[in-house]
């Protein structure tokens, strides 16, 4: 086989220092997806094909097989110019065609083989040319440093006396393509057909013999588990191994995970202790201490209760770990003495005393400090709590003392643990247990699939706090756009839904905005809330639903009527999607629509529907019809039964059809034409009492009949 049409693995590797452990993952993709897009758009690869991607704590790889050595030739087809340009009335040649082909390099002999195209509305001259295919050795350096360019880094440095940047100082390049060496340079590095191993526990120089053999080599060779995903894998297997020694549990953030995957490129799981004593501080600031500050996985019992150990994810496999586990153990030590400070000083002031110091800390120069809004939240909580027959005192109370733990010693070393420690705190100073638990639930939900708050007390709570927020915001014209949203206001949106929505609660959401409102002071507000709020509020709905697994015509069947009582939504999409197993549902949608668009032909009031105007049997049968499905209707929509109301409604379709079929609406009577509209318009009432069924089959906007 020769170099020519040779197709073998490429491999690409950047050796570096230490890369930053969080963004890791990321570069590691991005860095694997630039290079294959690259050669891809050589044609020296399928971009279909597979590739596969390594990232360990100091360097960036990618192994894609079936890699051309020289891509095929490509078949062009060049546009010279319109051909009434390129020949004179005689058909040869004119000097702006000669001039043409000269600047090209093409002979004035090759116009017999041009071919004639039509080119918009003029016909013009095409000439085919093959245009070599692109060489790997030729291409790969440069399409490496393009990609490097294209990586999410922030901020790039330069190292020793190089020219060169980026975002940690490089040391190795390897580009393989099977066993052959592509010769290159990036960042000032020359290709090498070597790489280096762990740090500590492999010396010297490791030679890739093959693209293939490159993770192999490196885990035989090299002590280092290339593959990030391999690393990770392998790094939980042990996390369940130890637990499992220790009778023990772990809960391990996904986040933790990936930042410990990215520090070690050789992974090894010991189990640490520490002084039982310090079990006294809360659970929640202990293994917060360890896994942000240490990286341990602290382990638990079969009640969730932390345990005086934990484990370690160590760069060393060594046959005695001694050592490790006594220096760890020494290091996270003063850590837990800090956080055990930390509640011990927060105990000594109750939460109501710092109150006042809450007047220093602005929550936005356009709305205020947060003890205003703490005033706020406390008139919103109590009058939300008295519409859910919640104690409205203690709801009151638990809003009131909401955010006096944001100048705890605790919670300004752990943000994390806003409302954690104000339950801990309150508990300690003799509040009601309610209070306390509704101190601490009000920040719930706080991302998707979080626990909702607990209780209608801690409900009304958590509602005072979103609400605040979102029509806080809004009124001063910071609506979320795109894909900012710095104050967390479609999670605050989110959070209202979910608790209005999964609790449920038998609350008005456009009341309880205009609630919301009333607490600023006058002024604050610039900017309308109501209408917008809501707007953005059904939008997040949607999304929620839809995750449900509601189709969408059955979603904006319900939301296009834009419903305040979020409690009832599920209902009605329920009783929707039933509703479409019926036979009669799709002339039904197809007459509800047609209807509409006879409705907004009409000009002015219409009057209710006159029996002694009625003249034809197909409108008397409708008439009766109507008349009988009302109290049916009203009935069940009162009942939430929205079910059994769209299932009544179907019995209306035989007199539907009969009227369309034998009755003529818009007559030249006006008396008799307004009484046939009039009847219309309380049928298509009937016909949206639950939903606008107009929406169904389709999902599109209305059109006119």
């Amino acid at each position: 086989m020769t170099i020519a049409n040779a197709s073998a693995t490429l491999l690409v590797e950047l050796l570096t220092e230490e890369l930053p452990p969080k963004a890791l993952p990321r570069l590691g993709e991005v860095f694997a997806r630039q290079v294959h897009a690259g050669i891809a758009e050589r044609k020296l690869v399928s971009g279909d094909s597979p590739h596969e991607w390594f990232a360990t704590p100091r360097r960036l790889a990618i192994r894609a097989p079936n890699v051309l050595a020289v891509a095929p030739d490509a078949v062009v087809f060049e546009k010279i110019m319109p051909v009434s340009v390129a020949l004179d009335a005689s058909g040869q040649p004119t000097p702006a065609l000669r001039k043409k082909l000269e600047a090209r390099g093409i002979p004035l002999d090759a116009v017999a083989t041009f071919e004639k195209r039509m080119d918009g509305k003029s016909e013009s001259f095409f000439y085919k040319a093959t245009v070599p295919g692109a060489r790997l050795d030729e291409a790969l350096p440069g399409i490496v440093a393009e990609a490097l360019k294209k990586l999410p880094i922030p901020k790039l440095m330069r190292w020793g006396d190089s020219e060169h940047q980026f975002v940690r100082p490089a040391h190795g390049l390897v580009l393989l393509h099977g066993d052959r060496l592509v010769p290159g340079e990036v960042l000032g590095l020359s290709s090498r057909k070597v790489t280096f191993g762990h740090r500590f526990l492999s010396l010297g120089e490791i030679a890739i013999d093959h693209a293939d053999a490159y993770a192999d080599t490196l885990r035989t060779q090299g002590k280092v588990i290339a593959g990030f995903a391999e690393r990770r894998a392998a790094i939980v297997a042990q996390l369940d191994a130890r637990a499992g020694e220790s009778n023990a549990a772990i809960d391990p953030p996904e986040e933790l995970l990936d930042e410990v995957t990215a520090l070690v490129e050789w992974p090894a799981v010991y189990v640490g202790e520490f002084e039982a004593e310090y079990l006294d501080v809360p659970q929640e600031c202990l293994i917060l201490t360890m896994q942000r500050n240490q990286k341990y996985f602290p382990l638990l019992d079969a009640g969730k209760k932390l345990l005086n150990r934990f484990l370690i994810v160590s760069n060393m496999r060594v046959d005695d770990p001694r050592h490790i586990i006594d220096g760890n153990a020494r290091v996270v030590r003063p850590r837990l003495a800090d956080a055990r400070f930390f509640y011990d000083q927060d105990r000594r002031t109750p939460l109501a005393s710092r109150l006042p110091r809450l007047d220093d800390v602005v929550y936005h120069n356009r709305i205020g400090s947060v003890r205003q809004r703490v005033g706020r939240l406390e008139a919103l909580s109590r009058g939300i709590a008295t519409l859910l027959s919640a104690d409205a005192g203690l709801a009151a109370r638990a809003a009131l003392l909401s955010k006096a733990d944001l100048i705890t010693g605790m919670v300004g070393e752990f943000p994390e643990l806003q409302g954690i420690m104000g339950r801990y705190y309150a508990r300690h100073d003799g509040e009601d247990e309610r209070v306390a638990d509704a101190i601490r639930d009000h920040y719930q939900p706080r991302f998707a699939g979080d626990a909702l708050p607990e209780g209608r007390l801690a409900c009304a709570v958590a509602l005072a706090d979103k609400l605040d927020a979102l029509t806080g915001f809004f009124g001063i014209g910071l609506i979320p756009t795109g894909d900012r949203d710095p104050f967390g206001l479609r999670r605050a949106a989110l959070g209202v839904l979910r608790i209005l929505m999964e609790t449920p609660l038998p609350l008005d959401l456009a009341e309880l905005i205009v609630a919301a409102q009333t607490g600023f002071a006058a002024g604050v507000l610039t900017q309308p809330v109501a209408e917008p709020l809501h707007d953005f509020m059904l939008d997040r709905l949607r999304g929620l639903v839809r995750d449900a697994g509601y189709a969408p015509d059955v979603i904006e069947s319900v939301l296009v009527q834009r419903p305040t009582r979020i409690d009832r939504v599920p209902l009605r999409l329920a009783a929707v999607r039933d509703f479409l197993r019926l036979p009669e549902a799709p002339a039904l949608a197809a007459a509800n629509k047609r209807i509409g668009n006879i409705l907004r032909k009409a000009s002015g009031d219409l009057p209710e529907p006159d029996a002694a105007l009625l003249r034809e049997s197909a409108e008397k049968a409708l008439f009766e019809r109507i008349a009988w499905l009302a109290p049916v209707l009203g009935s069940r929509v009162a009942d939430e039964d929205y079910a059994g109301a769209l299932k009544a409604l179907a019995s209306v379709r035989v007199e539907v059809d009969r009227f369309f079929d034998e009755v003529l609406v818009n007559v030249d009577e006006p008396a008799l034409r307004a009484n046939r509209l009039g009847l219309l318009e309380v049928l298509f009432a009937q016909l949206n009492a639950v939903a606008d069924i107009s929406r169904l089959g389709g999902g599109g906007q209305r059109t006119e009949a």
